[in-house]
């Protein structure tokens, strides 16, 4: 049995000091692979109990770590190690600094102390608080999730308070596995029940039996394959019918998540569930509809929290965000967008360091910022607008932060009033649903790292459309943008804050989320990805050398794409550059084409134009020339193929016949001909036109009949509108009438009172404060201490700060100058959203009673 008081751990060869391991208890199969796993384990108040219950069920050979935080009192040594060492047959050390973890023992944190981990080595360091609010539990819990990853394992047990809760949130985004104990087993139920209904944890049982589980979940998880390797296709098979299933149950297709992370998140409710594989794992989802929700949850990984990544709005402050204010001298509303905010907090902490930056560099600008926050999660989108959270998040804020822009409530903190309205929550799927457009700011971190190549070059696009010019995009510390180095460029790469780059040449194929998502061979291996093959330069090489010239153009004739040469049917035109067909034609094509592009545009079928005659550099040269509209494929349709043949000559060349026909004579009958068809095309094209002209008009005019019905529905509007503007003046009325009878009311009373902000300048006061103080009605916003008073009072003001401070009233009895009495009393101000604005300073008449006093003594 180990000695709790010696530092160092004993020999871990053989962990369990009575003896060699024994074989009741399998190895921890596969799930620890890589490593041992360590179980993080919280407590506070009734916590013995329940840590003894928990090592007692624990078999000394079970090859897990346990490190025990427990809020202990700092100003007392604890016992625990010996405690619990009687419960158990694993060795019970007391953490020190630099102690390396390992499997068969158990370490508790020593009073005083914080307790993180790194690289598996523990370390010790003084908290940041003696007393108050601290949360020890959260910050190990944190740190072991950051080091231990899939393999950290957390427990929260009895206690007060919700300390663990969101380091249990840290384990479970990583991938590891989080247990509460069963709130009526624990003597005290805070801390377990809070972790519950926050949806973090994955099994909820009595203290005993939390080890068994833990067991049973590791000897059913499987060694996660590294994430650059291809999965089986049988493995790929059934997770492709769990994502139909889901698309079926939710409506969202997550076909092109990364395999490795769906793969790795239904193998942890096949560990949860203690199912044998994903293959039956499939047949209870048939079987268990209900279990589809869970595993949808367990997808969307809703994990955040206040500020994550300090650097990262650090920099939003000191840098991005004073460039975007430096574009709007005047003033401008800003708009973010937030997808996949989870409970809102990135959101709220964006709209907070917008309104620090704002006061710290244009307080008097007419600058605002509506942010769009959504989120898959309907249940996280109703979390987040309530702006409730636990009293845990003031380990990720200042206090600064905390009392200015949180509202303490029972239980924990609501976000500021002003804060809240900055910010509008709405469900949406950021792969199907439109994009928020006319973006200043989009802020998407940590959901990249989720997504598939496919579906990173479908979103990354979108970003950049739905940014304004010289936009800020932020990502997450492992997300970058790939190969868009086109459309964004770093501000800072190590907080991954990148800056729109406006295109030279706009890409066409912009993939909006109405469109389906490309398959994942065509997507991953694009054209522009094999440019360099053999294949391609093969293609490059027919068209050049032995395929018709040809061009591409839509129905105004502009080209879009040329093939092979046509040096000898196309010419630039002279002046501005122009590459459209008809100008570019040589003569003798410009008219024949002149009609056919949009007739090809209706009928598919192939046009022929045969033996045009065109000039090519003083020459007469003869050209057939096809046109055909094309259909398939689907990204091509709406567009016409032009191809040039050079006509061929007769073999033998030309014989000559008494009866034939000159030369001259020949040719003026081809360009006769060409005329007769240029102009028969050109009368088809004008009856289309005045049929298309004939529905215009009917449309016309329906246009005007529901611009007249649109009239009467603003005419409606407009009285509707007048109705509201005489309620609202009413309102003012009321308000004025409720003014006049406080002003009345406070006057009536003969009570001087003076209204200061929380910075002391004048905000109001009654008349009789006039008789104390030199008030005019331009002092109003001046600081208190300008102010001429009669009163005999220098420490006026420190008293009235050390209200705002304290929020303790303060009462004093002063003279004036001239023998007046005044009881002064200073209380806080406090608004309708019980939040301290300054203070309010009445002053009461006591010189009779004064008076009476001294005849009374003499």
């Amino acid at each position: 049995m180990a000695n709790a008081s010696k530092p160092t751990p004993p020999d871990p060869a053989c962990p369990n000091p009575e003896g060699s391991r024994a074989d009741k208890t399998p190895p921890p199969a596969a799930g620890t692979a890589s490593g041992f796993p360590i179980v993080g384990i919280g407590c506070s108040a009734g916590g013995l109990e329940a840590l003894q219950a928990l090592l007692g069920g624990a078999p000394a050979d079970c090859g897990m770590a346990f490190v025990i935080v427990q809020h202990l009192d700092p100003e007392h040594v604890s016992n625990l190690p010996e405690l619990l060492q009687r419960a158990t047959r694993m060795p019970v050390i007391e953490a020190s600094e630099r102690m390396t973890v390992k499997p068969g023992c158990v370490y508790v944190i020593p009073p005083n102390k914080d307790l993180s981990l790194l690289h598996g080595v523990l370390h010790l360091l003084d908290p940041t608080e003696k007393r108050g609010l601290r949360l020890p539990i959260d910050f190990f819990l944190r740190t072991l999730a950051d080091d231990c990853g899939h393999r950290a394992i957390g427990a929260i047990l009895s206690g007060m308070g919700s300390d663990g809760m969101l380091g249990l949130g840290a384990i479970k985004e990583k991938g590891g596995l989080t247990l509460a104990q069963e709130p009526a087993d624990a003597r005290a139920d805070s801390m377990p029940d809070s972790a519950i209904k926050s949806g973090v944890v994955d099994i909820v049982a009595p203290a005993g039996k939390l080890v068994a589980r833990m067991i049973d979940y590791l000897r059913h998880t499987p060694t996660p394959p590294p994430a650059d390797t291809d999965l089986p296709d049988h493995t790929q098979s059934l997770l492709e019918r769990i994502v139909v299933l889901l698309r079926d149950r939710s409506g969202n297709d997550l076909s092109l998540y990364k395999p490795s992370t769906l793969q790795r998140r239904i193998e942890r409710r096949v560990a949860l569930l203690q199912i044998d594989g994903i293959a039956d794992y499939l047949r209870y989802l048939r079987n268990n509809p209900q279990e589809l929700d869970l595993l949808f949850k367990e997808l969307l990984i809703g994990v955040t929290s206040f500020f994550r990544d300090p650097a990262v709005w650090e920099f939003l402050r000191d840098a991005a965000l004073p460039a975007l204010l430096a574009k709007y001298p005047e003033g401008h509303m800003l708009r973010a967008w937030v997808p996949a905010c989870s409970s809102g907090e990135e959101a709220y902490s964006l709209a907070i360091v917008f309104k620090e930056t704002l006061e710290r560099l244009k307080p008097d600008a007419h600058f605002a910022l509506q942010i769009y926050a959504t989120d898959l999660d309907m249940d996280a989108v109703d979390k987040a607008r309530k702006a409730c959270y636990p009293v845990n998040i003031a380990a990720d804020l200042t206090p600064e932060r905390l009392a200015r822009y949180f509202v303490a409530e029972e239980g924990g903190y609501r976000v500021s009033r002003d804060i809240r309205e900055t910010v509008i929550f709405a469900p949406q799927n950021v792969i199907s649903d439109p994009p928020f457009t006319r973006l200043d700011i989009l802020c998407c971190r940590n959901l990249l790292i989720y997504f598939g190549q496919a579906l990173q070059k479908k979103v990354l696009p979108l970003f950049h459309y739905a940014l304004n010019p010289d936009g800020v995009l932020v990502l997450g510390s492992a997300e970058t943008t790939g190969g868009f180095s086109d459309l964004f460029a770093p501000m800072d790469k190590k907080t991954h804050v990148f800056k729109r780059i406006e295109q030279i040449v706009r890409s066409p194929w912009l993939n909006f989320p109405t469109r389906p998502v490309a398959s994942a061979p065509e997507a991953a291996g694009g054209p522009l990805e094999h440019r360099d093959s053999i294949e391609h330069l093969t293609d490059q090489l027919i068209q050049q050398r032995f395929a018709p010239a040809a061009v591409l153009v839509n129905g105004d004739g502009d080209i879009l794409y040329i093939s092979g040469r046509t040096g000898k049917y196309l010419e630039p035109a002279a002046g501005k550059v122009n590459i459209n067909l008809h100008a570019m034609a040589r003569e003798g094509l410009r008219d024949a084409l002149c009609g056919t592009i949009r007739k090809a545009l209706h009928d598919p079928r192939p046009i022929h134009l045969n033996g045009l005659q065109i000039d090519h550099d003083g020459h007469s040269l003869t050209v057939d020339v096809t046109v055909q509209g094309i259909e398939k494929p689907e990204a091509l349709r709406n567009r016409v193929l032009v191809v040039f043949n050079d006509a061929k000559k007769p073999a033998g060349g030309r014989k000559h016949r008494p009866n034939a026909v000159s030369d001259r004579e020949s040719a003026l009958m081809l360009e006769l001909n060409q005329l007769r068809e240029a102009l028969r095309i050109n009368q088809e094209e004008m009856q289309a036109s005045m049929e298309e002209a004939k529905s215009a008009n009917e449309e016309l005019q329906v246009t005007n009949e529901e611009l007249t019905t649109s009239k009467e529905e603003l005419q409606s509007m407009n009285e509707e509108l007048q109705t509201i503007n005489a309620e609202l003046q009413s309102k003012v009325d009321d308000l004025t009438w409720a003014r006049n009878d406080m002003t009345n009311l406070l006057n009536s009373t003969e009570i001087a009172t003076v209204f200061l902000d929380s910075e002391m300048k004048l905000r109001r006061y009654t008349t009789h404060a006039t008789h104390l103080f030199k008030f005019i009605p331009k002092d109003l916003g001046r600081p208190l201490s300008d102010i001429v008073t009669d009163l005999d009072y220098p420490h006026l003001q420190d008293d009235a700060m050390a209200v705002l401070t304290t929020l303790i009233f303060s009462e004093k009895e002063v003279c004036t100058q001239d023998g007046r009495w005044y009881r002064v009393r200073i209380m806080p101000y406090r608004t309708q959203d019980n939040v301290i604005d300054g203070v309010v300073l009445t002053f009461i008449d006591i010189t009779a009673i004064k008076q009476l006093e001294a005849k009374l003594r003499k």
